[in-house]
């Protein structure tokens, strides 16, 4: 098509990849790692979040966890990133020697895990009180009865909004360009300039982007037919009362 050099991929960068292809696969790995690890963290931190707004007669913890939502997805992910690689190694010394891929990780699932909390936070109070007066009556503390009543349900019901925010945590795992994890846009940005050939690296790496958002689609689409309540309807990112 045009002057396009697809044969770019072939050649030889001059680092520890024999090709720019290995190159691109690699970063891919990268794009893969952040994305993954950051998920499990938002899963993790989000789940506790959304479970603390919702407790009864903790007007504390409801507080503290409000704060966190609000904190986390009103800072831009790129000021994030940057406060996490510049500015906590600097105020505590211990964080100096962490990697910056756990940096990045924790940043990107921790923004991730406000988003995930209001959902859950959706999700749990969108169930008919009388699952919870169910869980009581039999004699259930509030850990038991959230464990095997309410979250079973709740999960199952924000399947989709999770499926959405799987696939943002994986383009938005290409921040991490910004504080030089060698990631796909990282890739793209360097290669680009290293071959004059920018088209072809860019069009390499959206089609791994789309490839990687189309495969958790289909993952996530495969748990939601699998685990869907009938009578439900989905729990948005914003809704509960």
């Amino acid at each position: 098509m045009g002057n396009w050099d697809w044969q770019v991929y072939l050649q030889d960068p001059g680092g520890k990849d024999p090709t720019y292809l290995q190159w691109m696969l690699s970063a891919w790995g990268w794009t893969i790692s952040v994305a993954l690890s950051a998920l499990l963290v938002a899963l993790v931190v989000g789940s506790l979040i959304g479970i603390l707004r919702t407790l009864p007669n903790s007007p504390g913890w409801v507080r503290f966890g409000n704060a966190w939502v609000e904190l986390f997805r009103n800072i831009p992910l790129l000021v994030q990133i940057f406060l996490w690689y510049h500015v906590v190694p600097a105020i505590f010394t211990a964080a100096r020697d962490v990697p910056p891929f756990v940096l990045v990780v924790l940043a990107l699932g921790f923004f991730t895990s406000a988003r995930i909390a209001e959902q859950l936070r959706a999700g749990i109070q969108a169930l008919p009180r009388g699952q919870r007066y169910a869980g009581m009556a039999v004699g259930f503390t509030t850990w038991q009865y959230y464990r095997y009543v309410i979250l079973p349900m709740a999960y199952r019901m924000i399947l989709p909004p999770l499926t959405s925010e799987s696939m943002n945590i994986f383009k938005n795992s290409s921040v991490a360009f910004a504080v030089s994890i060698a990631e796909l846009t990282q890739f793209a940005m360097q290669a680009g300039e290293e071959t004059a050939r920018p088209i072809e690296m860019y069009l390499g790496v959206t089609v791994l982007y789309i490839i990687s958002a189309m495969v958790i689609n289909r993952i996530m689409a495969f748990i939601e037919r699998r685990a869907r309540v009938p009578g439900f309807v989905a729990a948005g990112g914003t809704g509960g009362h």
